[in-house]
């Protein structure tokens, strides 16, 4: 069995067949998480890439629980010089089996500059394929682009899209990725964290329930959704 958990923002657990993962850990500094990085329990952390809002409490929880770190070459160098040991480095279009399901880096348009200024590598999103064959696509932090088709090619169960705008799609660009991608399934994050992303959320659900076959599911920071 696998279980989605949405801790607010762009932060998710994915419990898939055991294995504890935490995508984006930002808890401590994250105003919609109902819970702190001290109580996060983490087998694997996947960073999709370095603005703090996303890398958060990664070093942490990566010392406390022994979690392994999965991010691009960039990310795991600098995490490495932070005294976090227990990482994988991948890069875009690689993918790597992982005793809990392949891995892949897919492309994303945005940025990656870590909080200290080092460089952070390019952006990603996540494409993992559980042990069940379960396929699952954060897109990470992105604007749209044309390539998300390929993606949805795939066979995509659960799509886990930002609706934000300003930083990342908004609603509109968000509707048009689940046309490309043809999910089963979509999840919206990175919306009403701050002002600045607040969206209405459930309009976004809406126009996906009348303009595609996706079902939108709208979790509540905390919710889970099994699949």
């Amino acid at each position: 069995m696998n279980i989605l958990t949405w801790y607010g923002h762009s932060t998710i657990g994915i419990n898939t067949n055991g294995t504890k993962c935490i995508v984006d850990p930002f808890f401590d500094n994250n105003p919609a998480s109902p819970i702190k990085a001290s109580e996060v329990e983490a087998d694997v952390l996947l960073i999709t890439h370095g603005h703090s809002d996303h890398i958060g409490d990664t070093i942490a929880i990566a010392k406390r629980t022994g979690a392994l770190v999965i991010s691009n070459y960039e990310i795991v160098r600098w995490l490495g010089q932070k005294g976090v040991l227990n990482t994988h480095a991948q890069h875009i279009g690689g993918g790597h089996q992982y005793p809990f399901g392949y891995l892949k880096l897919t492309m994303a348009l945005h940025g990656s500059i870590l909080e200290d200024g080092s460089n952070g590598g390019n952006p990603a999103g996540l494409l993992l394929t559980t042990i069940d064959g379960k396929k699952i696509y954060c897109a990470g932090d992105t604007g749209l682009f044309g390539d998300m088709r390929l993606i949805g090619e795939e066979g995509i169960d659960i799509a886990l899209l930002p609706i934000g705008d300003n930083y990342t799609m908004g609603p509109s660009d968000a509707l048009r990725a689940v046309k490309l991608i043809d999910p089963k399934v979509v999840v919206p994050i990175h919306f009403n964290t701050w002002n600045l992303i607040d969206q209405d959320v459930e309009k976004w659900a809406e126009d996906v329930r009348r303009e595609t076959r996706s079902i939108p599911k709208v979790l509540l920071p905390g919710e889970t959704l099994e699949f």
